[in-house]
C-alpha cells in the first residue's frame, strides 16, 4: 500500500485519468473527490464488498439452478 500525505485541496493522479482531490477536513473525517471516466465504477469499500457477495450467492444459487435442469 502507498501512503501519501495530502492537504485540503491537493490532489493526486491515478492511470493518468483518475483524479482524488481532498475536499475538506473536519475532525476525524475527510471528504474525497473522485474524478474517473463514467466506464471505471468507484464505491465505497462496504457497498463493493456487499456487491461482491450478492455476485457470489447469486452465482451459487444460479449453478444449482443449472444442476437440478440438468436432471
Amino acid at each position: 500500500m502507498l501512503a501519501l500525505t495530502r492537504k485540503k485541496g491537493e490532489s493526486l493522479v491515478i492511470n493518468n485519468d483518475i483524479e482524488i482531490t481532498i475536499l475538506e477536513i473536519r475532525g476525524d473525517q475527510v471528504k474525497v473527490g473522485i474524478s474517473a471516466p463514467k466506464d471505471v465504477p468507484v464505491y465505497r469499500k462496504e457497498v463493493y464488498l456487499q456487491i461482491q457477495k450478492e455476485n457470489e450467492e447469486s452465482l451459487q444459487i444460479d449453478g444449482l439452478e443449472a444442476l437440478k435442469n440438468l436432471l
